[in-house]
């Protein structure tokens, strides 16, 4: 066999592999957009015969699920979105621009230690905590532990755009005679903005889907997240109304891919900077 010949036969199967490995993404994708429209929907993927609307008609009567949906995980996400958005961008200006020695350190250092935070051994103590300053049960306790796990990596990551930003730029500034404050708002903030908007959805994604962490802290059924929700949706004996699942799910996917295209579409996704001195 020559050459020529085994090229192709290793992109043939180089090329059936990868459809291979992308159908066990690709199937499940296309079942989330089939079922809820079939009431007869199992967890095998088959088209309906009639596209319906009953399974959502179903899920909107549940006004626990949809509360859960439209008001506490959009105030539970979106707070926390905010929160480490500004934060990150504050800190990573500083740690970039400060004189200090060790900056980097101290930035892996979060980024090391950062999973504890949100993980299942530091649970009992941040309930502790939380306990103590009487937040049980309160967005703000969510809102403010998803907040101190996800911060360090996204300090890390704005790094990486606000060094991007030529320190010739900031200089001539200052001595034009432009404030510090003035300085990162017109010169720092509009470039790394694309970061900003990075970080926000990334943010937004983790505490849209966490489930162990307002599942410990809450205890009104009233503030619980869709992540939550979604188990009442779930029989007696604890097996999943497939129909309604499958509804709730498609619904509970829509505000993070709006959220993402918007900001593609707007800003576009890199993960570094823009400029370079």
């Amino acid at each position: 066999m020559n050459h020529h010949a085994r090229f192709i036969l290793g992109r043939i199967f180089f090329y059936a592999g990868a459809c291979l490995f992308a159908s066990f993404f690709v199937l499940p994708l296309l079942w989330l957009t089939v079922a809820p429209f079939n009431t007869l929907a199992t967890l095998s993927l088959s088209l309906p015969e009639e596209f319906s609307l009953a399974n959502f008609r179903r899920v909107f009567a549940n006004t626990f699920a949809i509360r859960a949906l439209v008001q506490n995980s959009v105030l539970q996400a979106g707070g926390a979105m905010v929160l480490v958005t500004i934060t990150a961008t504050l800190a990573a200006y500083a740690l970039s621009r400060s004189s200090i020695k060790g900056t980097d350190v101290i930035t892996y250092g979060l980024v090391l230690f950062s999973s504890v935070v949100t993980g299942t051994a530091a649970m009992v103590p941040i309930f502790l905590m939380i306990h103590g300053m009487g937040l049980i049960d309160t967005h703000v306790a969510v809102i403010l532990v998803f907040t101190g796990g996800l911060l360090p990596a996204a300090i890390f990551i704005m790094r990486d755009f606000v060094d991007s930003i030529p320190r010739s730029y900031e200089e001539s500034a200052l001595v034009a005679g432009a404030s510090p404050w003035r300085v990162f708002n017109d010169i720092a903030l509009p470039i790394v903005r694309p970061g900003m908007m990075v970080i926000a959805v990334w943010a937004f994604v983790n505490v849209w889907g966490g489930f162990l962490i307002p599942f410990i802290l809450l205890r009104s059924s009233g503030k619980m997240p869709a992540a939550v929700a979604i188990y009442s949706f779930y029989s007696e004996a604890g097996t999943p109304l497939v129909t309604l699942t499958a509804a709730y799910s498609l619904l509970y996917t829509l505000p993070v891919l709006l959220l993402y295209l918007f900001v593609n579409w707007k800003y576009g996704f890199r993960f570094f900077g823009g400029i370079k001195s």
